[in-house]
């Protein structure tokens, strides 16, 4: 098959028959018309379906190496700076199409997909068969576009201990046993992200493990599917209560379910396993095969466009209710755009100083994408916190859609109007600018930026022992030394 239309992307949704929990009821199928469910799946199907627009296609999908048929940009091997641009601007339709706010697209696992499959000699240095299996199941998902999602760390039950010494190490995910076919997984992981409606899950390393007997039962990487017998995702509320785009214009839309993972005893055959038992090949997960590096350069495409949305709206805020002129406001509206520039700065960057890895892809260079990925989810606090700011008290008492129609419309259209805008369309801008911050929604997304790449201060940690300052300090130090 190839790219999928959002109909095919439904009908294979329809059968299938994962097991969610969310809000008291069991589902088994079903979650394409769930409430908690059905606004986000059609964006997604949206998405699918840009891949066979006359205007977007060749920009979204290029020909299969087996069958010439279009498939996802998203799992081109970059050869060329032409196939990074490409890449790119893939990356930029999908994230302009929800401004940024659909953090899981299926860009973004297959970048990283992508780039494990290329480096699959390194998965062969301990056992061929992983090679083949990473090769195998990078093909399986180009061909039939699936849409994926991973699931990373333990349950945060006690962290002042190793997820191998909580509860005598039952709760986090582990291999409890093998046979001839495969490796049967029992515990939890956090957090899949769109998982009630991915068709896979991808479980694979994070927390770095150490190269001791204990941590091989809770070292591997393996796929499988979303429906696989003993896979349950317990779902948390949905921040889309059933109202109607106008109301809440981002949470009607966007909001993709977070979900805990429990392997209830979960046969994964060896054909989906793609390294087992080897602490130090999961520590090395990410970095020694670039998918970091692809990962987050669809990530830095995707909060670009993201940023982009946060100044339009706020510029239309300011001019709607005529603060504009106010050099604080300038000054906020100035932070914003210094963030944006610098987003575009380290995108820009990356595609210039990319080079050829050890695997014969052309890589974004990872110093501007670490310091992007490091600053961005400090910087994205501080939209939120302007856009309140900005909207004030006029963003605590705005009506609904059903107002401007009722008995308040007159008084609505009076009281309500803004410089630039009636009362109608001040109410509507006001709507979206809360629901980007200020709802149960635009909390959700600052807390999800915050985390994206895991705690900011651990990150902060490995961003400074990874980084070469040595010869800077011998700058220094030359000066100091240098004859009075």
């Amino acid at each position: 098959m190839p790219a999928r239309t959002g109909a095919q992307f439904l009908d294979r949704l329809a059968r299938t028959r994962t097991h969610v929990q969310v809000q008291g009821e069991t589902l088994t199928g079903g979650v394409a018309s769930h409430p908690a469910f059905a606004n986000v799946v059609r964006s997604y199907a949206e998405l699918f379906d840009m891949q066979h627009d006359p205007r977007l296609r060749d920009v979204l999908t290029y020909p299969s190496p087996l069958t010439g048929e279009p498939v996802a940009t998203s799992f081109l091997v970059p050869r060329t700076e032409a196939d990074l641009v490409k890449r790119r601007q893939a990356f930029r339709l999908w994230a302009d199409a929800s401004l940024g706010m659909l953090g899981r697209t299926g860009d973004y696992l297959n970048s990283a997909l992508m780039a494990l499959a290329s480096a699959a000699d390194w998965f062969g240095r301990q056992d061929d068969r992983f090679a083949r299996n990473i090769r195998a199941y990078y093909e399986k998902v180009r061909e039939e576009d699936l849409l994926l999602t991973h699931t990373l760390i333990p349950p945060q039950a006690n962290r002042a201990v190793a997820g191998s010494q909580q509860a005598a190490g039952t709760l986090m995910a582990h291999i409890v046993r093998e046979d001839d076919n495969g490796i049967v997984v029992r515990g939890a992981r956090m957090l899949a992200t769109i998982g009630p409606f991915a068709d896979e899950l991808l479980v694979f390393p994070s927390t770095v493990l150490r190269g001791t007997p204990e941590d091989k039962p809770y070292s591997f990487a393996f796929a499988v599917p979303s429906d696989a017998p003993g896979l349950r995702y317990i779902a948390r509320e949905p921040l889309d209560y059933g109202r109607s785009h106008f109301d809440h214009p981002l949470g009607s839309r966007f909001d993709e379910s977070d979900a805990v993972v429990v392997f209830d005893d979960v046969h994964v055959p060896y054909e989906r396993c793609f390294t087992l038992g080897d602490p130090e090949l999961c520590n090395g997960f990410y970095l020694a095969t670039s998918a970091i590096e692809q990962m987050t350069h669809q990530v830095v495409a995707r909060t670009t466009a993201k940023t982009e949305y946060i100044l339009g709206l706020t510029c239309l805020l300011t001019e709607a209710i005529g603060i504009g002129q106010f050099q604080h406001v300038q000054a906020d509206i100035a932070e914003i755009i210094t963030t944006l520039e610098t987003l575009r700065a380290f995108g820009r960057a990356a595609e210039a100083d990319a080079a050829v890895n050890s695997y014969g892809v052309l890589t974004p260079a990872w110093a501007p994408l670490n310091a992007a990925r490091n600053l961005y989810p400090r910087l994205y606090q501080r939209f939120p916190e302007i856009l309140r700011k900005l909207g004030a008290s006029g963003l605590m008492a705005i009506p609904a859609e059903a107002d401007i129609a009722g008995p308040a419309a007159a008084d609505i259209g009076t009281y309500l109007q803004a410089a630039t805008l009636t009362g109608a369309e001040r109410v509507r801008l006001f709507r979206l600018v809360w629901d980007t911050c200020a709802s149960a929604f635009a909390s959700r997304q600052a807390l999800y930026e915050y985390y994206f790449f895991g705690d900011p201060v651990r990150m902060a940690g490995a961003y400074v022992s990874g980084y070469d300052r040595s010869p800077y300090m011998a700058r220094v130090r030359d000066f100091l030394d240098r004859p009075g």
